[in-house]
This record gives structure tokens, C-alpha cells and sequence, in this order.
């Protein structure tokens, strides 16, 4: 054959596979001679005739009878950017008759292709930056014709290239900031097309999958996206990703997800035309690219399968490439970046990927286009996620292995069938800790680890406890996990619902699950790999390694179960003895904890306490380890905080605790310090004055040391089960020596602190602002503490035993009789009388100044002020809103108010609050 015939034979080949290809893909292939517009709705013909100069396209493309594409076929092996100017051209040298029956932008068809048969390259002019990309295969003619249908719906914004570039703002109401930024973060991706793919590194349990969800509403709704394909790990985490977004509420009008867009598990019948989102696994988006059918029932050995080699994908018309715009890869196996990425590389879409722990691979995959990241010592500072401590059991045979003699009778199990015999060894067996559990079982090693566990539980692990935590075990294969919840009953001395295997191949596991979830009596839940990452277990406290893992991104995964927080009145319902979660144990019995991935808790010096940590902030001697240790305390006190005792912290701080908290963290990340350190004359002071700056809002604001070191000792009570009371004395003498100390002590308090208080300070100026609620309320809860500890009422009968004739009694005090010590205490009044009696007096003064001015009240008018009154006792003022509560309500409460006051009800409530509580 010449060698001038080899391109034109390369070239036929091409065409040839560009023909199967359009055909696949739904396209009528037709030669010029014999061109019928009406065979379908997409026809493809070749070889037609530009314009003089502008060549022949070698294929051009007609949606619903009009002209609006090219494609430039070109032997296998050419690079197709360099043909680009070449179908450009072809695009605009539409010959007259064409042009009469076509669709163009700005003079030129829309959709211009080059392909060569096994690459195939796209360009979509109504984007807004118009840029060829890589498609797996063409797309169908319907993709096409709803493309040109939305363009002319929306010439300005004509697809969701355009779109994204015009999002509205986010409603950050029901967001963290790590979910915000994270949100953000994908959205700016999508409008640079810098990158076809997004990273977010989100810790475990900081809401990754809400902010997935959150994403695809977003852009479902204002992004022009149709069809989302979400990724997850297993198929059971597909079911709690449906009800994430079935229980997903819209921020705009406030609807369910699943009432505007239909989202679905991948099934056998594909992805349905009507669905939004689909949810699986990247295992059976394979079966359905192959045709093969794809069961919704949880099958372990499917979800675990990685091929040896990677996967290849063909064209499959029931689920084309064009059939998602966007890919959410949510903590799935690391190898879909490896074996799987051809599946991913499949669909003509963004694909964004959140995962707590990002790999090389991972990194390589998403072209290093990290959008967000929130580590897990970042989520514990802001209250998102609880720190961890470590608890190792080492045993002789766990660390190193054990040797049965040649002659012993030793049980066997069959891993299939779970029969067991006896079988006498004909040589010495030795086996070594990796063996352990798989190979071997060592029932006595089984057992010391779990009674080790049982005998330090109370006093060493989660001393002062008393009910065994919530506990997650990992064990190595379904087997071990079965001798491990026999054993742990046994230990424990407890029945068929205190320890549960939850495993695939256990009965009715997602049932368990729940239990655990749920039930006060299911306390250690034993597994291999189905809760090891996603799924959640709130009230989990102890995540208890019997296997080891060598997989940094796996041992993430299993570590975050336990670290999920949880209101603590959902906490106690399952744990009746604790008060709040603040922490969770990793208890590592086969030394998972001392591989080099493992990074150690916040809470690294646990002989310090608290009080010695503040102290060495104040002066600056506080290392390293005792600030992260430091800011891992203070995020476990805000997390017992109420809401009224932070936003008081908050106050005394500046600024917000957490703030403080993320500031501590963030100086002691290796990642800060690198960067601080990057250039520094001397590295080593850079990072110190990294540290310095941290912990200076504590280290220069001494009254707000004092206020944590107050709540501490308030939610941290001592129960002391040793020592042995004896009575001293009982009587009902009151003691005058110590009436007159509470006197003291109370008196010298409002002097030191009348700089704070809010409530001194309007009482002893001339202000026009009286004293609210929240000012005694202020008040009520600093003097409250430890370890004063008073009441109004023990001040109260502190000043009757030392101030007697001057005080007025009274059965039942009030937080408002704050102020009438107040006043008595500054010497404004002379009388220590109850504030409501003080505020009666007043009102029955005030009455007869009205009755001398000639205003006089009826019966009804009468009952709506007697009733205000009694407010402004119980509450120092009255407001508007007031009126809407009880009694007042009964009455018909604000609009009943202007009905029988009249348009003077407003200024008779300020003339309340301003003559009887001044």
C-alpha cells in the first residue's frame, strides 16, 4: 500500500468509530446524497460543504431539523486541540441554504466537536468562556435539544456555566462556618472552571453530609443543574444519606427536599428521568454502566470489592455520560480515586468530594483543587465535635503472639459453616499478634482485655460513672466479633441486650443500630467494618479497637464515631448518669494508637489542672502541650455551659469563647507554625509568639480567668463516697457570727465588682435605663457560684439576724428582691423591704396622685392594671410583649389592652416602669 494512503485509511477508521458512536448515542448517521431531516430527532451527515473557503465538515449536526453543531473527525492519536480552528471554522461557513435551518451564536453553530474515534473533545458556545473539554462519549440528541431549549429561555444566563456564576447569596442561618466556607468553596470552583473538580476537607461529624445537601438544593434550584449522583461508602449509609435528605428542610420556604426534587436509591431500572438525586455506591453505578442488575439489599462483599486492576467502562445508553452535572464522592473507598476513577471519569460532570481525611491519591485526583478544610482539633475548639482521650491494654499474646504445643487437643471452628471439633496438633504452633484473631483465636487473651476493661472502667476510664458507657468494638472478622459480644456478656455479667454484634451477615443489624442508638439497655454494640465510617451513633463515648488498621484515612473514620456531640438532655436519656458529653475514649488493646498517622488528642498534659493551666497563660510560661491541653478543657466546659452562662463568658471575654478556643488550636497546628515560621529570622520565636498571641485574651483579662475557673467548679461537683460525716450539732439558733460574715463578704463584693455588674452601675447613676431582668438575672447567677454560692434569700437572712428593726419579713423571695438589697446595701434605702411589697406601696401612692389629678379607673381598666403591677414586682418592668402572655392573654392581651385602656395603654406602662421601680 503507498504511504500516502496510510492517514486516509487511519482516518476511515475513524469515521467508522465515530459513526457506532453517534449511533449509540442515538444519532440517525446519514451521507449527504441521502439526508433526511425527519428520521429523528438528531441526525448526523457527512461530509457537507462549507462555504468557499471554509472546507467540509466532516459531520453536521441537525436537533429537530436545524443545523447546530460540527464535528471534525481526525485519525486516532492526533491531538485534538491542535484541530480546533479547523471546526471553529466549519462552525462559521454555514453555506445559505444551511443557514436558513440552523441555530448559531453569534454567527457560528453552538456545539462544535473533535473526535478521532477513541477521543473525543467538546466545546458549548453559549457558555459563558466557551473551552473544549474531554467527554467520554457524544452526547444524545434530547441532551442537546434541552440545551438549546434553556439557552433561548434564558439568553443571559443560557447554562449552568453561566448560572453558577450568579448564585444568590447563602442563608447561613442554619450553617456552621465550616459549612458556609465549605459551600462557598464549591460554588467559586464551579463559576472559575479553573477546575472540573472540588475538594472539601470537613472533620468527621462537622456535617459533611448537610452541606452536601445543602450544595445540591443551591444548585438544583438556581444552578441550572438537573441530575445530582451522590457517592457513598456502603450501601446501608445510602439509606441515611436518603433520610438526610428527606428530613432536609429548604432555608427559603421551608419545604422538605424531597417535596421539590425526587431523590433515589440507584436500582436495577437505572436513574428514572424524573430523579433528582441518586444515591449509591460506586460499585453499582458500575453494574449499571455494564447492564447488569442492581439489587437495593445490602450486600458486604459488594461494597468491599476493589478489583486487582482498574475498572474499564463502556457507553451505556440508560445511563450516558450527560446524565449527571454533578458527582458528590461522600467518604467513599479511597481506590475509587485508583481502580474506580474511570467511573467517575465517565459522566460529563463536576464532581466534588468531602472526606475528613484527604489522601495523595485523593489530592492528585481533585488536580489539588482544595476548596475548604476544617481539621478535627478546629471542630472540637468550636463545640462541633468533643476531644478524645487514649486508654492502651497491653497484653503478653496481643503484643506478641503465643505458642501451643505439638500433642495439645485444640477446638476448631470452620469459617463457613461454624462447627466446631476437636483436633490434636501433630507439631508446635506458634503464632504471632498479627495472626491474632484470624488464624488464632485466644480466648484467654479475649477475655483479660474485656475484664482489664470492665475493672478500670469506673475508676480509671470514666471514673465517678457508674452505668458502662456506650461502646463501639472493632474487631477483625465476623468470627472474632462473635467470641468477642459472648465474652464481653460473660464478663459483665449481663444479658442478650446489654452487647449486640452489628454486622452485615448478623441478623436484622440495621434493627440493632437503631437500638444502640436509642435504647438505654443496649451498651456495647461489637463490628467489623459497617459502623466503621458514617454512620451515626451520637451517644457513643469508648471506641474500643480489638484489630488494627494501617490506613490513616480508615482509622479517621472509626476514630470520628465517637466523637459526634449531642444535646445533653437526648445524652441522658440513654446514659442516665452523665450530665453532658464532653470527651470520648479510644481504648487500644493492639497498639493502633502508635502507628505515625495517629495524632495525639488536645488534652495532652492530664496532670494539670485547669487552675495551674490559666496560671502559667497569665504568665506566659504555658508550653506547647498545655496550650492545646488548655484548649481542650475549655471546649468541654462550653459544652456544659447554658446558653445564658456563655453568652455572660462571652461578654467577660470580648468576644466569643470558641473564638479564643479556635485561637489556641490554630497556634499549635503544625501547618500555622510552618507558615509563622516560613522566612522567620529565628523560626523558633516566630512560633512562640504565635503561642503568645493565642492565649493573650486569657493571659490579659484576669476576670475572665476567675469566671471559668467559677463555672468549672459549678458544673464539676465532687462526689465524695469516702470520707464519713459525723454530726456536730442541729439546732435552729440562728448563728449571728456567721449573718454577720455573709454581710461582709456581700458588701465587699459589690464593691469590688461594681465596675461589671450592670445593675450597680444603673443604680448608682443617673441613668436613664432601669434595672431589667437580665441585669438581676446577671447578678442572680454570678453570686450563685461557688464559692459564695448565695441567694437573695440567705443575704436576706444574713441582714435580718445582724440588722435587726431594720428589716421587713418576708416569707417567699424573689431574684427582684436583688435589688432591694441593692439599695439597702449602698445605702439608698434605709429599709430592707421586699421589692414587691416596695412596688405595691408605690402603686397604691401612685393610684391616689391619679385620682387627685382627676383621672379615675373603671372595673376593667382596674384589672388590667393591677395585673401590670404584679409583673413589674416579679420582673422589674413591664414591656408591650408582656401583654400577649398570661394573665393577659385570657383578655384578648395586647389588642384587649388598647379595647378597655384605650390609645393611653403605652404611656400608662411607662409611667409604671419609670414611678414605681425608681
Amino acid at each position: 500500500m503507498p504511504e500516502t494512503s496510510l492517514p486516509l485509511a487511519a482516518e476511515q477508521r475513524a469515521r467508522v468509530l465515530i459513526d457506532g458512536q453517534l449511533s449509540a448515542a442515538g444519532w440517525s448517521v446519514q451521507d449527504r446524497a441521502a439526508m433526511n431531516l425527519f428520521a429523528g430527532p438528531g441526525v448526523a451527515v457527512r461530509e457537507t460543504i462549507m462555504t468557499k473557503g471554509h472546507g467540509r465538515a466532516d459531520y453536521l449536526l441537525y436537533v429537530d431539523k436545524r443545523a447546530v453543531g460540527v464535528i471534525e473527525a481526525k485519525p486516532e492519536g492526533t491531538t485534538l486541540s491542535g484541530v480546533e480552528w479547523q471546526s471553529a471554522m466549519y462552525a462559521q461557513g454555514l453555506p445559505a441554504e444551511v443557514r436558513l435551518k440552523s441555530l448559531t451564536v453569534e454567527g457560528r453553530l453552538p456545539f462544535v466537536f473533535e473526535a478521532s474515534g477513541s477521543e473525543t473533545h467538546f466545546t458549548n458556545g453559549y457558555d459563558p468562556t466557551p473551552r473544549a473539554r474531554r467527554i467520554f462519549a457524544f452526547p444524545a440528541p434530547a441532551t442537546l435539544a434541552r440545551a438549546l431549549r434553556e439557552a433561548e429561555a434564558d439568553l443571559e444566563r443560557p447554562t449552568w456555566r453561566a448560572k453558577v456564576q450568579h448564585m444568590p447569596e447563602l442563608d447561613v442561618a442554619p450553617l456552621r462556618p465550616a459549612q458556609i466556607t465549605a459551600i462557598n468553596g464549591i460554588e467559586n470552583s464551579l463559576a472559575e472552571q479553573r477546575f472540573d473538580r472540588s475538594l472539601v476537607q470537613m472533620a468527621t461529624g462537622a456535617g459533611k453530609t448537610f452541606t452536601a445537601v445543602t450544595a445540591a438544593y443551591r444548585l438544583l434550584k438556581h444552578g441550572g443543574f438537573h441530575r445530582v449522583l451522590f457517592l457513598v461508602d456502603r450501601n446501608n449509609l445510602a439509606d441515611q444519606t436518603l433520610a438526610e435528605f428527606q428530613n432536609y428542610r429548604t432555608s427559603d420556604d421551608g419545604r422538605r427536599f424531597t417535596e421539590i426534587y425526587n431523590v433515589d436509591k440507584l436500582t436495577s431500572a437505572g436513574a428514572l428521568g424524573s430523579t433528582h438525586v441518586v444515591i449509591s455506591t460506586i460499585q453499582r453505578v458500575f453494574m449499571a454502566l455494564r447492564g447488569e442488575g442492581v439489587s437495593d439489599s445490602d450486600d458486604p462483599d459488594l461494597d468491599s470489592y476493589v478489583p486487582k486492576a482498574p475498572v474499564t467502562v463502556a457507553y451505556s445508553a440508560s445511563l450516558p455520560p450527560e446524565a449527571f452535572d454533578l458527582v458528590i464522592v461522600d467518604e467513599a473507598h479511597r481506590s475509587i480515586y485508583g481502580v474506580w476513577r474511570s467511573v467517575l471519569e465517565y459522566f460529563d460532570a463536576h464532581v466534588a468530594g468531602l472526606t475528613a481525611t484527604p489522601g495523595k491519591q485523593t489530592f492528585g485526583f481533585f488536580r489539588q483543587n482544595l476548596v475548604s478544610e476544617y481539621t478535627y482539633p478546629q471542630s472540637v475548639a468550636d463545640g462541633v465535635n468533643v476531644d478524645f482521650d487514649l486508654y492502651k491494654i497491653a497484653t503478653e499474646i496481643s503484643q506478641g503472639g503465643s505458642r501451643i504445643e505439638a500433642g495439645t487437643v485444640v477446638p476448631t471452628v470452620d469459617r463457613r459453616t461454624r462447627v466446631q471439633k476437636l483436633v490434636e496438633l501433630d507439631e508446635d504452633l506458634e503464632y504471632t499478634s498479627k495472626q491474632l484473631d484470624r488464624a488464632v483465636t485466644s480466648t484467654s487473651q479475649i477475655r483479660l482485655v474485656l475484664e482489664t476493661f470492665r475493672d478500670r472502667l469506673y475508676t480509671e476510664i470514666f471514673p465517678g460513672r457508674s452505668t458502662v458507657p456506650k461502646t463501639l468494638i472493632f474487631c477483625k472478622d465476623d468470627a472474632h466479633a462473635e467470641e468477642v459480644v459472648t465474652t464481653i456478656r460473660e464478663v459483665f455479667g449481663k444479658g442478650n441486650d446489654f452487647a449486640a454484634k452489628i454486622t452485615y451477615v448478623a441478623k436484622d443489624p440495621k434493627g440493632h443500630l437503631q437500638r444502640f442508638r436509642t435504647s438505654a439497655s443496649l451498651r456495647v454494640a461489637v463490628t467489623v467494618d459497617m459502623i466503621a465510617t458514617g454512620t451515626d451513633v451520637k451517644p457513643l463515648e469508648c471506641v474500643f479497637f480489638m484489630r488494627d488498621v494501617r490506613s490513616a484515612q480508615y482509622f479517621e473514620q472509626m476514630k470520628g464515631r465517637g466523637a459526634r456531640t449531642i444535646d445533653p438532655s437526648d445524652f441522658q436519656a440513654v446514659t442516665p448518669d452523665a450530665t453532658a458529653k464532653t470527651r470520648f475514649v479510644i481504648v487500644d488493646a493492639v497498639g493502633v494508637t502508635d502507628h505515625d498517622f495517629v495524632d495525639p488528642p488536645l488534652n495532652r498534659d492530664k496532670g494539670a489542672s485547669l487552675k495551674q493551666l490559666l496560671t502559667r497563660a497569665a504568665a506566659l510560661t504555658i508550653t506547647e502541650a498545655e496550650t492545646a491541653t488548655l484548649a481542650s478543657r475549655l471546649a468541654a466546659l462550653e459544652l456544659q455551659l447554658t446558653p445564658a452562662e456563655r453568652a455572660e463568658l462571652d461578654v467577660v471575654a470580648g468576644q466569643p469563647v470558641r473564638d479564643v478556643v479556635r485561637g489556641l488550636v490554630d497556634a499549635v497546628d503544625p501547618d500555622t507554625q510552618a507558615k509563622a515560621a516560613e522566612g522567620a529570622a529565628d523560626p523558633q520565636a516566630a512560633v512562640q509568639n504565635l503561642l503568645d498571641r493565642a492565649i493573650e485574651p486569657l493571659a490579659a483579662n484576669p476576670d475572665l480567668r476567675l469566671r471559668i475557673l467559677e463555672l468549672r467548679t459549678a458544673h464539676d461537683k465532687v462526689i465524695d463516697e469516702v470520707s464519713v460525716d459525723v454530726l456536730l450539732d442541729a439546732h435552729g439558733v440562728v448563728d449571728t457570727q456567721r449573718a454577720r460574715s455573709i454581710v461582709e463578704s456581700w458588701t465587699q463584693y459589690l464593691l469590688e465588682h461594681r465596675d461589671e455588674i450592670t445593675a450597680i452601675q444603673l443604680l448608682g447613676e443617673a441613668n436613664e435605663r432601669r434595672i431589667s431582668f437580665a441585669d438581676i438575672q446577671e447578678l442572680a447567677d454570678r453570686i450563685s457560684r461557688p464559692p459564695r454560692s448565695w441567694t437573695p434569700d440567705l443575704i436576706w437572712a444574713a441582714y435580718a439576724a445582724v440588722e435587726v428593726g431594720r428589716v421587713r419579713h418576708s416569707d417567699r423571695h424573689t431574684l427582684t428582691d436583688l435589688v432591694s438589697l441593692l439599695r439597702f446595701t449602698l445605702g439608698t434605702d434605709g429599709e430592707l423591704v421586699p421589692y414587691a411589697d416596695r412596688i405595691r406601696q408605690r402603686y397604691a401612692s401612685w393610684l391616689a396622685q391619679q385620682k387627685q389629678a382627676g383621672t379615675t379607673f373603671d372595673h376593667q381598666q382596674r384589672w388590667w392594671l393591677d395585673r401590670m403591677v404584679e409583673v413589674v414586682a416579679a420582673s422589674a418592668g413591664i414591656t408591650t410583649d408582656d401583654l400577649d402572655g398570661a394573665p393577659f392573654s385570657e383578655r384578648g392581651g395586647v389588642d384587649g389592652a388598647l379595647r378597655d385602656l384605650g390609645q393611653q395603654a403605652v404611656s400608662l406602662i411607662n409611667e409604671l416602669n419609670r414611678d414605681l421601680t425608681a
